[in-house]
């Protein structure tokens, strides 16, 4: 007898009962979550910001080394992470499934375990989404909403000449994990006999498996009194998204190489796969650090911060967005990120 129970036994009202089993609604915005047509939300005074992000099996995870339980934080975070990249607060969030055949009850519930404890971690309400079947693999679609105050939101089109440029964290750890796993997975599949052993770069598929979006810092930023100008989150690379702050705000930025910040396990990695650790800062993806632009007169209120890194200035857009090396040589940026088609 299987010890796991076939999605056909449950049925789609089963599954959802199953799963509004274990929600609990925190935010006072929400009136009405799981359960009737429609979540009714009633956010007072405030700017709703909304963004919305897919996750594909076979294009943006691979079930041989991702848990479910990480995938299903992995897609609350990414899209929180959208969220805090507008200087606003999670409130809600929907999640809609497409699921393969070879899915049991026991696997959703796995995944929508680690959409649970994303949802405490980041103090988000889930109020509703959508199950069907699929031809294919897993398709997790979410929703994020979120509540900043008017006039508080923080747009990608509003860096200026002389601010500087900020990111939170370290980067190139996400892409250098993946890297760690397809190796892994290789191995093992060359070899079952082979168990992998990850113990040396825990941090790197840490970065890969289970990404935090930076709502720390934008709680700390509003203790500092800053409002950044621009920011953007890293989801497909730091040039990348550099790019898209400077050509919506209509200017340029010079990025001093010596700034960027790497991990030691990033820097030692980077040699082993004989990559150029600086290629792996610029356009690894899925990072989900913040970048992004202050005011020149708040550098004495971030210069000590532990965990924010100023690598550079905005320029005039004629001067273009280039990388500065320590001994001075500029090199143009160019975005070559993750890219989806």
């Amino acid at each position: 007898m299987s010890e796991y129970t076939a999605l056909s036994d449950l049925g789609e009202f089963g599954l959802i009962r199953k799963i509004q089993e274990n929600i609990k609604l925190e935010n006072a915005s929400t009136k009405i979550g799981i359960g009737d047509d429609a979540a009714v939300l009633e956010p007072g005074q405030k700017n709703i910001v909304v963004s919305t992000d897919m996750l594909v099996e076979g294009v943006h995870f691979d079930l041989t080394f991702c848990p479910l339980r990480h995938l299903g934080y992995k897609a609350v975070a990414v899209n929180v992470s959208d969220i805090a990249a507008m200087n606003a607060i999670p409130t809600q969030i929907t999640v809609s499934l497409a699921i393969g055949a070879r899915y049991t009850v026991e696997a959703i519930e796995d995944l929508y375990e680690g959409i649970r404890i994303a949802c405490e971690n980041y103090k988000v309400d889930l109020v509703g989404g959508d199950t069907t079947s699929s031809k294919g693999g897993l398709v997790i679609s979410v929703t994020a909403i979120g509540e900043v105050a008017a006039g508080e939101a923080v747009l990608r089109s509003t860096a200026e000449v002389n601010d500087l440029v900020c990111v939170t964290g370290d980067l190139g750890g996400a892409y250098l994990g993946l890297q760690v796993l397809e190796r892994e997975k290789q191995v093992f599949l060359d070899n079952p006999e082979m168990q992998p052993d990850l113990q040396e770069k825990e941090y790197l598929v840490q970065r890969q498996l289970k990404p935090e979006a930076r709502m720390d810092v934008i709680h700390e930023l509003k203790e500092l009194g800053i409002k950044p100008t621009s920011m953007i989150d890293i989801s497909d690379g730091l040039a990348s998204e550099l790019m898209h702050i400077c050509s919506q705000s209509k200017v340029g930025a010079a990025i001093y190489q010596d700034k960027l910040p790497a991990d030691p396990q990033v820097l030692n990695t980077a040699d082993e796969f004989r990559l150029d650790p600086v290629m792996c800062i610029l356009n690894g993806g899925e990072d989900y650090e913040l970048l992004f632009t202050v005011k020149l007169a708040d550098f004495d209120k971030l210069k000590n911060h532990p965990d924010i890194s100023i690598i550079g200035k905005i320029t005039e857009a004629s001067e273009g967005v280039r990388l500065v090396t320590p001994s001075g040589n500029t090199f143009p940026i160019k975005a070559q990120g993750w890219t989806h088609f």
